[in-house]
């Protein structure tokens, strides 16, 4: 009797640990996928903002976003 529960308790210890690593993987993987895809938005981001036709625009203090040129205004 003693036997038999031990027996299904390990074959349920190696379960969980089967199932426990599948999931540390799976996590693992998209985790990367994720931060590779970030990198790559970023990558693209910086490409277009060093294009010429792109302006910068900062916050006024009136909380309205304007061209980054204010002293050149003043």
């Amino acid at each position: 009797m003693i036997w038999r529960v031990l027996i299904i308790a390990v074959i349920g210890l190696a379960i969980l640990w089967g199932l426990r690593r599948i999931w540390r993987d799976w996590t693992g993987h998209f985790n990367a996928e994720e931060q590779e895809a970030k990198r790559l938005r970023r990558e693209r981001d910086l490409r277009e903002r060093a294009q010429p036709g792109v302006i910068d625009l900062k916050r006024d203090d009136d909380g309205t976003f304007r061209p980054g040129d204010d002293d050149k205004r003043r």
